[in-house]
């Protein structure tokens, strides 16, 4: 007989392990899928992982972005801080003209922060730098040991998926390689996809989930080095004899094309500008993609039912405005970007308390918003306006 569950989560990354912990927590049979082991390949996997607020001039994406922090920086305190060091997070101008932005930064900063003058950065080893802000409360997490801790608290199975068929009542499940047609292993009520760069379970063009790649190197050093810092690549504190250093920084489909196979050199190359990087030892490389959508806000709810929205109602390539129509039981958690370890556990919550306690979602990450002005403007509809 198939194995049912309340849940079940595609995609073992950053936001599909807290997905399923928060589920969980709230009561759920949960079980999380992945075709890889967990945090194998994809941008969790290679994230700086930075845990830091996010400065700017106080538009609703830094508002959304300071939100998460606070509450992702309790959940990891609360339920992972081995693998989150408090390390404190500076983030350095990057260049004068930057430097003189950061004053009129200074008036939203939402997180507790402190001025460093560029004095006393090179006094703990900063180089090249301007005056800076100081967040003490930031840190990093350790990203697939992370990842690792949370799935052992979670019902875990590698498998590819093939399909998922909605039979009335529940989802049924094929992993690759067995029939549609042959009953299945497992069910869930729910589905939830957290499937990163690449989604081809079902029509979500509207949400426009794109791909940046990311490298992250680790090094052996013995720097005394005590703080993380970000100016246009992140660079890591010493811990346990490790600095990290990462970005999120190459738009291909074919990235090690553009990087030549050699994706730390730049990055390396930036990195000793700003810190003595004389001692380093690659230890190991890191690289995957990481994904956004259209307007760099998270997606984080349920999937529009595309097909049936473009038959039954041709007329909203034209501007109409019918009811949207979901697909049952099927929710997202997708598009977090370069900081998905600040979204993740927000993001999860707010996933929960949609299918656990059925709140509305928060209209910020809904994906809805991304549905209409895609069917009016997508160059892929063209032909049915």
């Amino acid at each position: 007989m198939p194995k049912h569950y309340d849940t079940i989560i595609i995609g073992a990354g950053i936001a599909g392990c807290c997905s399923a912990y928060t589920l969980q927590q709230k009561g759920q049979k949960v079980l999380l899928l992945d075709r890889s082991g967990v945090a194998a390949s994809g941008g969790s996997g290679a994230a700086g992982a930075f845990v830091s607020p996010k400065i700017g001039k106080g538009s609703s994406l830094q508002t959304l972005t300071n939100e998460a922090f606070h509450f992702s920086k309790e959940f990891y305190l609360k339920h992972f801080p081995k693998y989150f060091h408090q390390t404190g997070v500076i983030r350095i101008p990057k260049d004068s003209d930057d430097a003189d932005k950061f004053h009129l930064y200074e008036a939203f900063n939402e997180s507790q922060y402190k001025w460093v003058e560029k004095a006393e950065l090179e006094h703990i080893g900063i180089k090249n730098s301007e005056d800076s802000f100081l967040f003490e409360e930031a840190g990093v997490c350790d990203a697939p040991e992370m990842c690792a801790a949370i799935l052992e608290q979670i019902e875990f199975m590698q498998m590819d998926v093939d399909g998922l068929m909605w039979n009335g009542e529940c989802w049924d499940i094929s992993p690759i390689g067995v029939n549609s047609c042959v009953d299945p292993k497992i069910r869930a009520k729910n589905i939830v996809l957290a499937t990163g760069f690449q989604n081809d379970l079902f029509d979500m063009r509207y949400m426009g989930v794109k791909g940046t790649w990311g490298s992250r190197g680790d090094y052996m050093s013995a720097l005394d080095l005590n703080v993380s810092m970000h100016k246009s690549i992140s660079v890591s504190a010493n811990v346990n004899g490790i600095i990290k250093i990462g970005a999120t920084h190459v738009k291909s489909k074919e990235p090690c094309m553009v990087c030549d196979g050699d994706p730390l050199k730049g990055l390396f190359e930036t990195a000793s500008q700003m810190v003595d990087t004389s001692d380093f030892v690659l230890k190991e490389t890191f690289c995957g993609m990481r994904s956004g959508s259209k307007d760099y806000f998270p997606l984080v709810g349920k999937v529009i039912d595309v097909p049936y929205m473009l038959d039954e109602h041709p007329l909203i390539t034209r501007g109409a405005k019918p009811e949207l129509k979901y697909i049952d039981n099927l929710f997202i958690c997708n598009g977090l970007g370069g900081r998905g370890f600040v979204f993740a556990p927000y993001m999860a919550e707010l996933l929960a308390e949609a299918i656990v306690e059925d709140k509305e979602m928060d209209g910020r990450v809904n994906p809805d918003r991304l549905f209409l002005k895609w069917c009016r403007k997508s160059e892929e509809l063209a032909d049915l306006r």
